[in-house]
């Protein structure tokens, strides 16, 4: 089936970690009239509506659509932490795959932070799904361990334990993990596909424990795209690490390095690959894509990377739209967990201001960000209703993940039931309304 697009820490060394197993699936008849089936959860991390709306500005005019704009319903995102106004990434992440607060340092459950989700289990909502005989995928532009998906399949002490990590992911029983991070994955001494060195200090090589576990690996986008629809299980590796430059437009320039590593499929392509695979399967799925680009490149105030991150996060949410279509019991969500970098966008319209750099700061002081990085001409949104073109630059409040100016939203099955203000457990309790039938207060 083939489907268009739509246009800090501590680390401390451990070698076991139990996570709680059992576990009884509910049915629809525990909430008479819901209807069960697969979930879509689509994280473009650091994405505030300011993304969206420079997106939209850039790629379809002031008047258009994105992919995002034609999804049913929508609710203010609340990303508060047990010990923080403003997320992490691994405890907004915890909070999503666990659905209850998690404290700032979560990386999923583990003895020093337990947390149990909000099913009664000692695990995450994917592992729950995968013990009761759910298909799981996860989808990540950035390397293997990034929490956005990583903490679905992972529990750690630390985010950067990242040889733990990984291990656990590969050991989870996925039968879908695409991502960068084969460094992550091959011991110190050991040369990948990407020409890179292992950076794992336990010796071991998880690329060749992962093929005794019956995944098929891949390191391409063309190796991706030409997988046959049976395949079992799948283990993609599209970069030593990232795979993005994640950097300034300015160093990127000096480097001549694209923003997005050549052969590396998007996220929108492996969603596509993913969704085709997990079809044929015949059964419920949870499946969880992260684009790490909109955070990164956010963080490091590369306007340019952030809008080619938020492009390619909404084909993929287009891919997802088109399978909903042909598969009506889905459920697609899509939310980020902070304000990556507190872009917004300053507007210019007269003819003289769209012919010339912008300066490099604003008024206030803030970083400024023409089409091209510092001191370059702005951008030029796509024509609006009226044919009338205009000039907008890209303001930065800071290099950090920021609170407030999010939105989640919620397309095709139980889509109603996303709230106007989402708490961020919500994201969990829709996910496991749909997989489940049941709504967990």
């Amino acid at each position: 089936m083939n489907f268009t697009h739509r246009s800090a820490v501590v680390v401390l060394a451990i070698t076991t970690f139990v996570v709680g197993l059992g576990s009884t699936p509910y049915r629809s008849e525990d909430n008479p009239g819901t209807q069960t089936g697969s979930v879509i959860f689509i994280h473009p991390d650091g994405a505030s509506t300011t993304t969206w709306a420079a997106l939209r500005l850039l790629e379809v005019g002031p008047d258009g659509d994105l992919n995002w704009d034609r999804m049913q319903e929508m609710g203010v995102y609340r990303g508060h932490l047990k010990n923080s106004l403003v997320s992490s990434s691994h405890g907004g992440a915890t909070t999503h795959a666990y659905g209850a607060k998690a404290s700032f340092d979560n990386y999923g459950s583990n003895p020093l932070l337990r947390i149990e989700s909000r099913s009664g289990e000692n695990c995450s909502i994917m592992i729950e799904a995968k013990k009761t005989g759910l298909s799981v995928a996860t989808i990540n532009s950035g390397q293997i361990a990034e929490p956005g998906t990583g903490v679905f399949l992972a529990s750690a002490y630390a985010r950067s334990a990242t040889d733990f990590i990984s291990k656990q992911i590969i050991e989870s029983g996925a039968e879908i993990v695409l991502a960068g991070g084969e460094e992550r994955l091959l011991p110190e001494g050991v040369v990948g596909r990407h020409g890179v060195e292992g950076v794992r200090k336990d010796g071991e090589n998880y690329i060749e424990n992962a093929k005794q576990l019956g995944y098929t690996i891949v390191y391409t986008r063309d190796e991706l795209m030409a997988l046959p629809s049976g395949t079992e299980k799948v283990l993609g590796l599209f970069s030593a690490g990232h795979t993005f430059n994640q950097a300034t437009e300015e160093t990127l320039r000096e480097k001549g390095l694209p923003p997005y590593k050549e052969t590396a499929p998007s996220v929108a392509e492996m969603t596509e690959v993913a969704l085709r695979i997990l079809a044929h399967k015949g059964k419920q799925f949870l499946l969880v894509v992260e684009e790490e680009g909109t955070d990164n490149f956010a963080n490091s105030n590369n306007a340019k990377g952030t809008l080619e991150a938020a492009r390619r996060a909404d084909a993929a949410i287009g891919v997802a739209m088109d399978f909903m279509e042909e598969h009506p019991n889905t459920l697609i969500l899509t939310a980020a967990d902070s304000n990556a970098g507190g872009m917004n966008i300053v507007g210019f319209r007269n003819p003289e201001q769209l012919e010339r750099a912008l300066p490099s700061t604003g008024t206030n002081g803030a970083p400024l960000d023409g089409r091209d990085g510092t001191e370059t001409l702005p951008f030029m949104a796509a024509p609006d209703r009226f044919g009338t073109q205009m000039g907008f630059g890209i303001a930065w409040g800071g290099f950090g993940d920021y609170g407030g100016g999010v939105i989640a939203r919620a397309h095709g099955l139980n889509a109603e039931r996303l709230p106007n203000s989402v708490d961020n457990t919500v994201i969990y309790r829709m996910m496991y309304l749909t997989l489940f039938g049941k709504w967990l207060e």
